[in-house]
């Protein structure tokens, strides 16, 4: 717990934009949280609400959670994400999510088929991208570049970005569940978003990430039920955990640690 860095989800749009969400994000920043997160679904994208927040904080590190690879083409996903790292000043943290089928399929009227093997060439794609070492290229089943299949007309060519990344290395997180899609995760991605992890269970996915890089982050999301006053409703192991209702939002309190953790809905 020595290490533990607190995040903030936005999700993604209901009917309309929440009107709180820039004021939300400026007193998380006020507070010291360490990054806020912003989603998509079927409706509101997660990149443009992200860029709204980034240009009214200044500290806060700014992260999809996630974007759904396919919403995009991989290259489609590296520009909008190193446009923001720039405008950001290097705030950027890029998310990857496959989503389900139901979105996929529904939504986007592709194939959900193969998604680990989907994700692996993905990144990698994004990688030469941010590197821009040499014209990017990729002969995977997925998404390769360049095109050459049905309606190809033979001119495309290996590009590089003609904007320099701010960041070579700028941190991918890959939300990933099951034992073979969190093994990959540590393998090729900065950190994760898992939906179902705990700190005090560590050994359920200790054999996945035992070879992560030093550098690599989980931010696990927290849901709690909302209690209308502020006590205490739980002891263990010397913590002691408490709600309460901090304009229009819901925390976790974990005393005598006084650690604010936001709730990721």
């Amino acid at each position: 717990m020595k290490d533990l860095k607190l995040g903030m989800q936005m999700g993604y749009w209901g009917a309309g934009p929440d009107p709180r969400m820039v004021s939300v994000a400026q007193e998380a920043e006020r507070l010291g949280y360490d990054a806020i997160f912003t989603a998509e679904a079927w409706g509101s994208d997660v990149f443009t609400p992200l860029s709204w927040i980034g240009a009214h904080t200044n500290r806060i590190r700014l992260g999809t959670a996630v974007a759904q690879l396919s919403a995009r083409t991989p290259t489609a996903t590296a520009m909008a994400a190193l446009t923001l790292d720039h405008l950001s000043k290097g705030r950027m943290i890029l998310g990857l999510g496959v989503s389900g089928p139901q979105v996929v399929e529904g939504w986007y009227g592709q194939p959900f088929a193969k998604p680990l093997s989907r994700t692996r060439e993905y990144v990698d794609i994004i990688r030469q991208v941010l590197r821009r070492e040499a014209p990017v290229s990729s002969d995977g089943a997925h998404y390769p570049l360049p095109y050459t299949g049905e309606g190809a007309w033979g001119l495309g060519k290996p590009l590089k970005p003609i904007t320099h990344p701010l960041r070579s290395d700028l941190p991918i997180f890959l939300g990933a569940e099951g034992p073979k899609n969190v093994t990959m995760a540590a393998e090729i991605a900065d950190g994760w978003l898992p939906l179902y992890y705990s700190p005090y269970r560590q050994e359920v996915y200790a054999d996945q990430i035992e070879n992560r890089p030093p550098h690599f982050e989980i931010m696990q999301g927290l849901s709690v039920a909302q209690s209308g006053r502020f006590g205490i409703i739980k002891q263990q192991g010397g913590q002691v955990f408490e709600f309460c209702i901090y304009p229009n939002h819901l925390f976790l309190v974990i005393a005598p640690l006084q650690l604010i953790l936001s709730c990721y809905f």
